[in-house]
This record gives structure tokens, C-alpha cells and sequence, in this order.
């Protein structure tokens, strides 16, 4: 007798059905405003930031940070070629490469799983004070674990390497050996096969709930806590599993950084790929109540536990912040600040991150002075409002 044919609309019930009450996602009322308090503007927002949009890149406002987890409709989202729109039940995910047991999975294969929700949040690596922070979110995202279907497909001893195929691809020019040359590419990024399986990645199928968006990826696509957005494959189509290094485009010539780092006793200039958030605070917003003034912001980092967030007014000493408890290792860390005695005028805020090792969060003339590239700006980020 034939299986019978789930219905799309039935394999996502089935599928979200599992993780309990997650179709109810709590929301914080920490952030929101409550009754009698009022936003106090930013004196530093460019006329030119234009939050939203329909194109390839979608920035947030986080003025509208509300709660921990990033409203869907306003999650951001950057695309390098035009957004595909895959049939989830069409939708496959293949397994090949250096293991025992290729596989095509389907929407279906994958949800049925035990699920693992993971509340993580994550930058562009391109994230900076030009977009005002804006490509940046958090959500609770949905998904099976890439072990467990890595370890179901049986990965060879040799294999060294899991490259993450997107759906997406686009034309792009380059020169070899001195012949321009034009080709088709396809998006994809690798990571180790150690980093794969002992990380928490996940293929995601659902974000705070809900079912993904065609912007965010659907109906599947990966989800590396900890690491910059370019990690984060949307679209997945493909899951390879290789001995050699990937070079393609967005991994050997794409999403590096250069920057000084000690190697063998001497400060040296060293190539690296984008991988691992580096730790970063931002002030997202300034209220007051009466005369009291509250100054809420942001941590991303690669999970490493914090040890304090500070925040500094004018020329002033550096006073600690109060992290929320409810916090996770993977989301973002909302921060607030009480902003006491605030007098009239124009005043410039700043925070900066300190996690348990002792990294701190750099001024901008600081990680300007050790790093060539434009990627992975962690800078401090100062705010200017104007109290009246």
C-alpha cells in the first residue's frame, strides 16, 4: 500500500508540532516601553538609512527592539544573487560526497528529526555604523542538527571539509592568468568537518514559529551559532562532504580579513576567512520617564560568556550595564543601561563588550590601526542624542 501524501501545510504542522509551545514564542516586555516613557531621538541617524525594503537587502531598525527575538516580517536579510523560490515539496536536500550514504532528503525527511530550537542572532559581516547597525537580528530558529545528519549519512575518515550549497546563484567575472573570464555561481560556504559536528548547527526550516520566509531561506537552510551571517547558507539545496579545502568565490576571494595578529613573536598581517562573530555591543535606543533616562543596546559575540558590557557618557568613566538573565549563549545579550542625572543638550554614549578571556571591544581608530579590510567591524559604535 502507498504511503499517503502529505499535504505541504501537513508536513509544517507536523513538523513545528514537535517543538511544543513553540508556535508561541515568548516575547520580552524588558525592552518595550511601558506606559508614560518616550523615545529619545538619535541626533546621528543619516537621512540616507532607509530601514525595510523589498530588494536584496533588507536592514532592521533596531530603534524597534521590543524583545529578544526579531518580529519575522522585520528580520533583516542580504541576498549576493536574486532570491529563489523553491517548491518545499519539490524541495531536496542532497548528502553526497565522501560518505557511506548519499542521500536526497526531503522537507519532510528532514522535520521528522528530533527538532532543536536555537535562539541565536547574528550580523553581516559587512555590519557597521554605515547601516546603522541595521544588518543584525535575532530569532528562535527551528531545525535538525547537521551531526545527526552527517553521522546518518556515514562520513568518511578522510573527509576533512562540509561545503553548504544555497539555491542561489548569479553570473560573476573574474581573470585567470591574465583572460577575463565570466561564469555561473552558485552560493556556497564550507566549514571544517570538526566544526560541523561539534558545533550547533542546524538545518532550519522554521524562524521564531512560523515557517521560513523566501527571504530567510525557505524552506530550509543553515544556521551556525556564533558565526557571521555568511555562514548562515540560505537555500540550502546541497550538503558536500569533501578531503580538499572549498575555494569558491565567496569563501577564497569573497569574506576575508586582514588584520595584524602575532605570529612566531612578530606583528604580522594575516588572511582569514569570515567565521566566528567577533564581540560587538551597540546602543540601540534611549528612553526616558519623567527624568529618568534608560539606555537599552546589544551584545553579539561567538558564545563565549561575557564578563561585563560598560557604557560611557561624554568624557565620563566607564559604569557596567545590567545584562537580562534570560539571555542565551547564541542570542543576542540586551543590555540596559539608567542614564541618572541627564542634563540639556547633546551628548555622546558609547558601550563596549568584555567577554571572560579578556577580549575587549575596540575603539574605531584601535581595530582601524590593526585591520585593512572593512569586514568584521566591531568597533565601538558612539550614539549622539540631544536631551531638552
Amino acid at each position: 500500500m502507498p504511503k499517503p501524501q502529505l499535504a505541504r501545510r501537513d508536513v509544517l504542522r507536523m513538523g513545528l508540532a514537535a517543538t511544543g509551545a513553540l508556535a508561541a514564542v515568548p516575547r520580552w516586555a524588558f525592552p518595550a516601553l511601558v506606559q508614560g516613557e518616550t523615545v529619545v531621538p538619535f541626533t546621528d541617524i543619516p537621512a540616507t538609512f532607509n530601514p525595510g525594503g523589498e530588494g536584496r537587502v533588507r536592514l532592521y531598525d533596531i530603534r524597534n527592539i521590543d524583545g529578544l527575538y526579531t518580529p519575522t516580517d522585520e528580520f533583516f536579510s542580504i541576498a549576493h544573487y536574486p532570491v529563489p523560490e523553491l517548491d518545499p515539496d519539490a524541495y531536496r536536500l542532497q548528502v553526497t560526497g565522501l560518505v557511506d550514504n548519499p542521500a536526497e532528503l526531503s522537507l519532510a525527511d528532514i522535520q521528522a528529526h528530533p527538532p532543536v530550537e536555537m535562539p541565536a542572532g547574528y550580523e553581516c559581516s559587512g555590519n557597521s555604523a554605515r547601516s546603522v547597525q541595521g544588518l543584525s537580528s535575532c530569532g528562535l530558529w527551528t531545525g535538525t542538527r547537521v551531526r545527526d545528519l552527517l553521522e546518518e549519512a556515514g562520513v568518511a575518515d578522510r573527509a576533512r571539509e562540509v561545503v553548504f550549497m544555497g539555491a542561489d546563484r548569479g553570473e560573476e567575472t573574474g581573470n585567470f592568468r591574465g583572460n577575463d573570464i565570466t561564469f555561473e555561481s552558485q552560493f556556497a560556504r564550507s566549514m571544517s568537518l570538526r566544526d560541523a559536528m561539534e558545533s550547533d548547527a542546524i538545518i532550519a526550516y522554521a524562524l521564531n514559529g512560523e515557517p521560513l520566509g523566501t527571504r530567510q531561506g525557505a524552506p530550509a537552510r543553515v544556521v551556525v551559532p556564533g558565526w557571521y551571517g555568511v555562514a548562515n547558507v540560505k537555500w540550502v539545496t546541497g550538503m558536500h562532504v569533501q578531503q580538499e579545502r572549498f575555494v569558491g568565490h565567496f569563501q577564497a576571494r569573497w569574506y576575508r580579513t586582514v588584520r595584524q595578529e602575532e605570529i612566531g613573536g612578530e606583528m604580522k598581517f594575516n588572511e582569514t576567512e569570515v567565521t566566528r562573530l567577533r564581540i560587538k555591543s551597540v546602543i540601540a535606543r534611549v528612553s526616558r520617564q519623567g527624568g529618568a533616562h534608560r539606555i537599552l543596546g546589544f551584545v553579539l559575540n561567538d558564545g563565549t560568556p561575557l564578563e561585563s558590557v560598560e557604557v560611557r557618557v561624554d568624557d565620563g568613566p566607564w559604569r557596567r550595564a545590567t545584562l537580562d538573565p534570560a539571555n542565551t549563549r547564541y542570542s543576542w545579550k540586551l543590555f540596559t543601561f539608567d542614564w541618572d542625572g541627564a542634563t540639556a543638550g547633546e551628548h555622546t554614549l558609547v558601550s563596549r563588550a568584555t567577554d571572560i578571556n579578556g577580549v575587549t571591544q575596540l575603539t574605531d581608530a584601535e581595530l582601524s590601526a590593526s585591520k585593512e579590510t572593512f569586514l568584521e567591524h566591531n568597533a565601538q559604535f558612539p550614539r549622539t542624542v540631544m536631551i531638552s
